[in-house]
């Protein structure tokens, strides 16, 4: 089975998760940490190579204070507990979204999270936080418009390429495989731009209950599809008639 590169993930559904069970909303979130822990440790053994996944997008903040108060505690938690063991298994680290208007606490843990791990030539872990990918276009857009104020380009010889390397992600491979779970069919302002060909599964179940077999089994789905990227398959490119 030929794996993806690349797995960006949705974690949908961790307060859906703790309703159905009659608990607060914050057992969800600590129940999909869990589930990250879980997926993070299974990635590299299925031949994932970059993991991405959407911890906290910039619309989000809208949610009550309570709620947002303990997703910022449970990064916290996280990176305390688990920074050690992500780089004793050779993880690398690298965090996309906006850091301007984080508490400096919480962007001194991302940047120490980076920092640490530069070296690392396993699984690269990136942790959207604060991102929206809007956005990261604004965002990259403005970057190459004061490049050209500075003369660096010209507006006419702005490519894709130059849009990609003004991006968060800047370096990283395009998701091969966006996945999402609780049943939800959208991206959800998650990797607009990097997703333009990536192949997307919607899975069912919440992200509390996504693990191993799950994974895998969205990457058995992925290798049964074919990739053309806006091209001809091989048997279309060789029959002329089954291309038109």
């Amino acid at each position: 089975m030929t794996s993806p590169a690349h797995v960006a993930i949705i974690m949908d559904g961790n307060g859906r998760w703790a309703k159905s069970r009659g608990l607060p909303r914050v057992a969800g979130h600590r129940a999909g940490v869990e589930a990250l822990r879980n997926v993070v440790r299974a990635a590299p053994e299925l031949g994932i190579s970059f993991l991405t996944v959407y911890a906290f997008s910039s619309e989000n903040w809208s949610r009550p204070k309570s709620e947002v108060s303990d997703l910022m505690g449970l990064l916290k938690l996280f990176i305390r507990r688990d920074l050690a063991e992500l780089h004793g298994n050779g993880v690398r680290v690298r965090v996309v979204g906006d850091r301007e208007s984080l508490q400096p606490d919480i962007r001194g843990l991302l940047e120490e999270a980076e920092c640490l791990t530069l070296a690392n030539e396993g699984l690269t872990l990136v942790i959207a936080f604060n991102y929206g990918s809007r956005d990261e276009i604004v965002r990259a857009a403005r970057k190459l418009a004061d490049a050209a104020l500075r003369g660096e380009i010209q507006p006419h010889q702005i490519e894709a390429e130059h849009i990609s390397g003004a991006l968060d992600t800047a370096g990283i491979p395009d998701p091969d495989l966006v996945i999402r779970t609780s049943g939800e069919l959208r991206l959800s302002n998650f990797l607009l731009w990097q997703a333009a060909y990536s192949e997307l599964v919607f899975v069912p179940c919440y992200w509390p209950d996504f693990g191993r077999d799950n994974l895998a089994e969205a990457l058995r789905d992925f290798a049964g599809r074919e990739r053309r990227f806006g091209g001809l398959s091989p048997e279309e490119a060789a029959s002329p008639a089954l291309a038109r």
